[in-house]
């Protein structure tokens, strides 16, 4: 496993666009739109952007607020507030004033950088968070309060350094809020050091290298978003940048008009790819590979994505926020372990272990734990909610993750995802993963997506209900949905009822939000 021994300062995150700088300085590094800015230019913008913040008072171990969508400004602020010393809070830019204000408070946030069509969701925060005492947003627009504002241009545009040691791999590079499907959202801390391991272990086995151009419409507010970033960046990479996957044509247009190598995606986006009906699998030759990391493909729409992106090698893999990735799937192995989220990413272990926390037998559902030193410090302000999942491990001062996910291994120790604990559903005395009734939902072609939720029922606890978005709109039979998991499942795992939606809501990294999902399910039919 990866053991730095000592606080290293070349192991920051700073660093992956200084060394690219000097090695690549008139390489274009991000495209966003019609915009583009080389490497050279970005290193220098986010020095003045640096060198202005710790101007108007901002100091080492400060909380920076990220809020804007994909774009050129967004890089440049998560790498000059890397410079400044400070630490990295990106939030989602549809994050509503309430939770804005929330979390603002909760990590004591000294600024906040954003776009000015997004003032109006900070208008009535500044008030509310104390410690804030500057803002900085794109475009000329600008208020009188309490705190310091300036306009992004202003404070880029003069020539600045940033402080020549801004700290070590110990400090914390970034401070990530959980999307919060479960409840209130917690602060994941991850140090420079854990961050740049995550980042090497991640390049190397994506083979990836300055002659890659990745595009990513993930929101840099989640791991997998900001790690497409740090992944270009510190290769010397291009990485264009798209604001959403709303339309799945324009992405794909991008693709070939840029000639992308490298195409990270979420399974919901995978559903919208395999319903359009104009894709040629010779259109896309130049793309390298796929990436999927953050809830794992249906096998179904694994096959079809090989068979529309053939010269693609897809990566299954399997992350949190707390640990940025736990397993990575060699593509050479998908067909010989289907299903399968792969192994432990290089110089780090994931495996299952059983109640007792002793590790479990092939084909045994339970936990998985991941050790290594790309894991989260902890949450933030949180000690009691860190030590449930940040536990002693069997050598002196090693920390475990415990994901709250349950997993099984087979005999060579490839890992399957089963279900979050929260999502199991008990019925008629038996305990039922979701995911085993979804991926034989998935089976249909004329499903575009599924999720299986527990419905409280009188005599048997709960009873399954399928909520599925038909593709292309198309007419499906229930009865011969039944009859189809009647045929692939045990009687207690086949629907009890079935749904169809036009959409399902959505977490800003992509995923489907289950406990949303069923509270709507519960009002319609209360």
């Amino acid at each position: 496993m990866f053991e730095p021994s000592h606080a290293d300062k070349t192991m920051r995150v700073e660093n992956f666009l200084i060394d690219s700088a000097r090695r690549l300085p008139n390489k274009t590094a991000i495209i966003a739109g019609g915009d583009r800015i080389s490497y050279g230019e970005l290193d220098k913008a986010s020095d003045n952007l640096a060198a202005s913040m710790v101007s108007e008072g901002i100091c080492a171990g400060d909380r920076v607020v990220l809020f804007m969508s994909n774009c050129i400004e967004a890089v440049i602020t998560i790498f000059a507030v890397q410079k400044a010393g400070a630490i990295l809070v990106p939030l989602h830019d549809s994050t509503k004033p309430d939770k804005l204000s929330r979390i603002m408070k909760n990590c004591e946030a000294r600024a906040i950088l954003s776009e000015e069509h997004l003032l109006p969701n900070i208008d009535g925060v500044r008030e509310q968070v104390p410690s804030l005492i500057m803002t900085i947003n794109v475009g000329n627009k600008t208020k009188q309060t309490a705190c310091r504002n300036f306009s992004f241009e202003q404070a880029t545009s003069h020539d600045g350094k940033p402080p020549e040691n801004p700290g070590t791999d110990l400090d914390l590079s970034t401070l990530v809020y959980t999307s919060g499907s479960t409840g209130v959202p917690k602060g994941v801390m991850m140090t420079h050091g854990s961050t740049v391991l995550a980042e090497r272990s991640i390049a190397g086995y994506l083979e990836h290298s300055e002659d890659d151009i990745l595009l990513s419409v993930l929101p840099f507010s989640s791991s997998y978003g900001l790690n497409q970033v740090f992944l270009a960046l510190s290769t010397g990479a291009t990485l264009v940048l798209e604001k959403s996957f709303a339309y799945s044509q324009i992405i794909l247009n991008k693709i070939k008009e840029h000639n992308v190598t490298g195409f990270p995606l979420v399974p919901t986006m995978a559903a919208m790819l395999l319903q359009m009906k104009n894709i040629k699998p010779d259109d896309f030759l130049h793309l390298r590979y796929i990436t999927n990391a953050a809830a794992s493909l249906p096998v179904s729409h694994i096959n079809k994505l090989q068979k529309l992106f053939p010269m693609a090698s897809l990566y299954s893999m399997y992350g949190q926020t707390e640990c940025k990735r736990g397993t990575w799937m060699p593509p050479e192995q998908l067909e010989k372990h289907p299903g399968s989220v792969g192994i432990a990413i290089p110089g780090t272990t994931a495996y299952v272990v059983d109640e007792q926390g002793a590790v479990a037998a092939p084909g045994e559902t339970g936990e998985l734990v991941i050790s290594g030193n790309h894991l989260m410090k902890g949450y933030w302000n949180d000690d009691e909610a860190t030590k449930k999942v940040l536990r002693p491990g069997p050598l002196p001062g090693q920390k475990i993750l415990h994901t709250g996910d349950l997993f099984t291994a087979d005999e060579d120790g490839f890992l399957y995802f089963v279900a979050r604990k929260d999502d199991i559903i008990k019925t008629k005395g038996e305990k039922v993963a979701p995911r085993e009734v979804e991926i034989v939902l998935h089976e249909l072609d004329e499903v575009g997506e599924a999720v299986v939720i527990g419905i409280p029922d009188a005599i048997f606890g709960e009873v399954l209900k399928a909520i599925i978005i038909p593709v292309d709109k198309i007419r499906l039979d229930k009865r011969q949905i039944m009859r189809h998991c009647a045929r692939r499942l045990e009687s207690f795992k086949v629907p009890a009822s079935i749904e169809f939606l036009k959409e399902m809501p959505k977490l800003a990294n992509g995923k489907i939000h289950r406990r949303i999902l069923k509270q709507q399910i519960m009002e319609s039919v209360a």
